[in-house]
């Protein structure tokens, strides 16, 4: 991390209703990459050196409150009742940062794809002379942004509101993004001077750039990708901003040295970690918490979770890994087959049309298709133990808990309740029955019927 010559803090705008969401789930809870918005916000807060980060929230979106409280203790909320302005937001924070001296950042709880490089830009500009450091774009259809207005120096003169601006003015490409940077104790003072007289009756804060060019401040403006700045107000919003992360974490896996044969196909979490030379079929969804090993192979169709996989791994087609899977090197794990909280020993085997749930699978153990771990009893979940090189035959039920030792042999079709010993073969099923000469007699019978029901007809 950069040094940091002032303490940093951030303010997380959270308090929106998101009307145009049409959800239950406040809008800033919505996921981007696997990952509610808002928890990027916070994240790339941190990434930045904020030692002091408050969010603002309306007192009615119980779910926001608790889930910010929980990662970052109830003094880190604040609320906004009712909204009345993104200069009013801000103040709101004002009592949660009481005694911090240091510079703040305003950030917004929908906008998931800021990078940390425009957040560190932003500060640089503070630590050469600016008072207020504003985040713009270069919008490819500006419409009804604010336009940030440069003074001949360079320096940032205004923000002007589309709707206020001049036919000049309205040419200008240089949008507002709403990210602002000062002193904290410069952007209080200011913000004590804001006024609501305005069509909308609300406190601004990009009031605050005219309010500090009137006093003789300097004022810059901060360029980052439209692409980066997007907000989500709306489901097509948040589809549009997945759909730019999702293109950028391709990019930067191939980059890497990763092999997506089809990466429009391939779906990443915020977190996904591929190593170089990791293989990638394509119709793959990563969800949170995967970590792939170089050398492995992820075939189509395959959904991981939650897993960690080893070098030399093939997974797939139609694989799913659930949370908990630990496959370490050499594993195979193929078409149909579903684990959830199960490591596999080194060069394991479960080829086809399993579901190996709540246990530990030692090396070179073969898994034939159709077994399933029997881990819940209705009330609680129970692990299955399978010892180095155990032979599991195909369509066998294995009750947990229920420990196969190292080398064991379990017949197919069986279902076993007890543990059993190393090296033993274990037969669990209904006798075979023989009887000479039976299907002709049968076949006889029905026929016989047959023809007796079609006479009666």
């Amino acid at each position: 991390m950069t040094n940091i010559a002032r303490d940093r803090a951030a303010i997380i705008l959270a308090a929106g209703k998101g009307t145009r969401m049409k959800s239950d789930l406040p809008k800033v809870m919505h996921a981007v990459g696997g990952r509610p918005m808002v928890d990027w916000s916070i994240d790339l807060a941190r990434r930045v050196g904020c030692s002091r980060i408050v969010v603002i929230a309306h007192p009615s979106q119980t779910m926001l409150i608790d889930h910010v409280s929980a990662q970052l203790g109830e003094g880190a909320i604040a609320f906004q009742d009712p909204p009345q302005g993104t200069g009013h937001a801000v103040r709101c924070a004002e009592k949660a940062l009481d005694g911090f001296v240091g510079d703040l950042v305003v950030l917004y709880g929908d906008s998931p794809l800021v990078p940390a490089s425009a957040i560190e830009d932003l500060y640089a500009a503070l630590e050469t002379g600016a008072s207020l450091g504003v985040l713009g774009f270069e919008a490819a259809e500006p419409g009804l942004y604010g336009r940030l207005i440069l003074a001949k120096d360079g320096d940032l003169d205004a923000i002007v509101e589309a709707r206020e601006a001049s036919p000049q003015q309205l040419a200008v490409r240089l949008c507002n993004s709403g990210v602002m940077a000062g002193r904290a104790e410069t952007m209080f003072r200011l913000l004590g001077k804001v006024t609501n007289q305005n069509a909308k009756g609300e406190y601004y804060l990009t009031d605050l750039v005219g309010l500090a060019r009137a006093e003789g401040a300097i004022c810059r403006a901060v360029r980052c990708g439209e692409d980066d700045l997007i907000g989500c107000d709306s489901k097509a919003d948040l589809a549009e901003a997945e759909g730019i992360f999702q293109a950028q974490r391709r990019i930067a896996a191939m980059a890497a040295g990763v092999t997506l044969v089809a990466p429009e196909t391939v779906f990443f979490s915020h977190d996904t970690v591929l190593e170089a030379d990791v293989l990638v079929e394509p119709n793959v969804v990563f969800g949170p918490g995967v970590h792939v090993e170089g050398g492995a192979r992820i075939r189509a169709f395959s959904h991981l979770e939650g897993a960690q996989v080893a070098a030399g791994c093939e997974i797939g087609p139609y694989a799913r890994l659930r949370p908990g899977t630990v496959l370490e090197a050499g594993v195979r794990v193929g078409n149909f087959v579903e684990t959830k909280n199960t490591h596999m020993g080194e060069g394991a085997k479960a080829n086809h049309l399993a579901y190996l749930g709540d246990g530990r699978i030692g090396a070179q153990a073969n898994i034939g298709a159709g077994t399933i771990f029997c881990n819940y009893d209705g009330f609680l979940k129970h692990a299955t133990m399978i010892g180095e090189g155990a032979f599991i035959g195909s369509n066998s039920s294995l009750v947990a808990p229920v420990d196969i030792g190292k080398g064991a042999i379990i017949g197919s079709g069986s279902v076993i309740t007890k543990d059993v010993e190393p090296d033993a073969l274990a037969v669990a099923r209904g006798q075979l029955v023989k009887r000479e000469g039976w299907a002709i007699s049968y076949r006889s019978r029905k026929s016989a019927e047959k023809a007796a029901m079609k006479k009666k007809d």
